[in-house]
């Protein structure tokens, strides 16, 4: 009996404890970077009403938990240290506390998107020699976590070693790599990305119910949209996909293709699931965890909605996470989609040698036009989105999964160092600022001419095109004057657009400054 009641008060005795234990989020672990000289949030678990204590690099902090257990306790900004420290969290009443080791202070940097964000280093190293001599050393400052989703725990910081880093992402580790070269401080790298899914699995599904603008996007689309036609092609689709199963089995082979899905109506996602459910399992775990901005690559897959298109689905998702973070309009890095097919390369420039090479310009001018819209589409996402800009990339390689993920990374961080950290750097080749006609010549103005306008690979500049007002393009004699480039053809009497790079391939492009920066595509005419 003795025994029993032991251990019946032993069970008592756990089931308080657990109670009173306190709990931390699992994003924070051994080994993680908290971001410096910015507020920093740790959250978790208590009794209700219990006072939580944290002591962090000479602070001590307090809060309560709410009726829920629920608390969350801010630090003090804190410089860039390389130390490796102790964070301890402890509850009133809990002879336990939780104590976090090997933790810095620097700046933490969100990776996301589709497969070029997901793609391992460890797929690439061998066939970019690059990478793989970051492979050939540990980074003790760099921290890696990745992931967030399907572990009860969740993610678990690491140390860029050479094993964690193969398992890392090879976009994000060479963006991180190179800002801890540049700023000397230590970088934590979150990643959560999976291949082939469309922005609308990444928006916060609360974003998405709360827009306007997506409610006013589908409405539109809806009045021109025949569902009726949609349901009657999908009919014989399915048809034709059952008389081929159906033949496949009689002759004993395998039936090859997928059954077709029937047509979605305006709203509802075409792929990639529910609307916001990769960014629920993958970024929601990270969400309120401070970090210094996102790197985003993902574009391929589109918006994964029907009647929403990927400028405003990215619009959205970009306002989302920064309202969902609540730190304000953090930096939003996002690169240049879609890959493959870019303009022409800087040769002795190690981040483009995989790029596409230089190419006479096509006799056919049907290449010019909407095409070329869902590359253009970033350029207008960062024109139109505070604090985001674009990675340049079309110079980078000639396939969807291009090799060379450390120019990617270094082009990223290239981008990174200039905006967000006000360094001097030319990060940019040449952008469209403004056009005028003088009679049958349009003369284009840019920005971001760094030392001055040059044709790459060739003594003709090229890629240019106008149009009158019939609309019709017609490739365009291109000559450098200053910081101009001045338009003619002798098919257009009267311009009235123009429009540069504006293909889905354009390796004949080839207007870059003089620091080797491919000018960014443009159209005159509004899209």
């Amino acid at each position: 009996m003795l025994s029993r009641f032991a251990l019946l008060c032993a069970v008592c005795l756990c089931f308080a404890h657990s109670l009173l234990a306190v709990e931390v989020a699992p994003i924070f672990s051994d080994h993680m970077v908290l971001q410096r000289e910015a507020p920093v949030s740790i959250w978790g678990q208590a009794a209700a009403g219990a006072t939580v204590t944290i002591e962090f690099a000479g602070q001590t902090t307090t809060g309560k938990a709410d009726a829920n257990g629920t608390w969350k306790i801010s630090l003090q900004p804190l410089p860039a240290s390389v130390e490796s420290r102790e964070l301890s969290v402890r509850a009133e009443n809990d002879p336990e506390q939780v104590t976090f080791k090997d933790v810095l202070v620097g700046d933490v940097w969100v990776g996301s998107g589709q497969s070029n964000m997901a793609g391992t280093v460890s797929s690439y190293a061998a066939r970019d020699e690059t990478l793989d001599a970051l492979l050939q050393k540990s980074y003790p400052s760099i921290r890696l976590a990745r992931g967030l989703a399907g572990r009860a725990n969740g993610p678990r910081w690491q140390v860029a070693t050479p094993e964690a880093a193969r398992a890392f992402s090879a976009l994000l580790f060479p963006f991180g790599e190179r800002l801890h070269r540049e700023l000397n401080v230590p970088i934590g790298l979150i990643v959560g990305a999976v291949g082939g899914t469309p922005s609308g699995s990444w928006i916060p599904p609360q974003t998405f119910t709360d827009s306007q603008l997506c409610r006013e996007s589908i409405a539109e689309f809806a009045k021109t949209y025949d569902h009726d036609a949609a349901e009657k092609r999908y009919r014989e689709a399915l048809k034709a996909w059952e008389a081929a199963v159906a033949a496949a089995k009689a002759a004993g082979e395998k039936p090859r293709g997928r059954q077709p899905a029937p047509p979605a109506k305006p709203g509802e996602m075409t792929r990639g699931g529910a609307i916001g459910g990769l960014y629920e399992r993958h970024i929601g775990p990270a969400v309120g965890y401070r970090i210094r901005g996102v790197l985003w690559d993902q574009g391929e897959a589109g918006s994964g909605m029907l009647g929403v298109d990927q400028l405003t689905m990215m619009s959205e998702l970009i306002r989302g996470w920064r309202e969902q973070w609540g730190q304000g309009e953090f930096p939003f890095l996002f690169v240049q989609k879609p890959s493959g097919g870019g303009c022409a390369y800087a040769g002795d420039d190690a981040i483009t040698r995989n790029a596409s090479k230089f190419s006479p310009l096509p006799i056919n001018p049907s290449f010019i036009g909407a095409p070329s819209l869902s590359r253009y589409l970033y350029v207008r996402l960062m024109q139109t989105q505070p604090h985001a800009w674009m990675v340049p990339c079309s110079d980078l390689g000639g396939t969807i999964h291009p090799l060379n993920k450390w120019g990617y990374g270094n082009r990223a961080a290239e981008v990174a160092l200039s905006r967000v950290y006000r360094q001097k750097l030319q990060a940019y080749g040449p952008t469209y600022r403004g056009h005028k006609i003088d009679g049958d010549k349009v003369i284009v103005e840019f920005n971001e001419i760094g030392s001055g306008l040059v044709a790459a690979h060739s003594d003709k500049l090229q890629g240019f095109a106008i149009a009158g007002a019939d609309g019709v393009w017609h490739w365009a004699d291109a000559t450098i004057q200053g910081d101009t480039v001045v338009l003619h053809s002798d098919k257009v009497a009267k311009p009235k657009h123009a429009c540069y790079a504006f293909a889905q391939q354009i390796p004949w492009a080839n207007l870059f400054n003089k620091e080797g920066k491919h000018a960014l595509c443009f159209t005159t005419v509004a899209p």
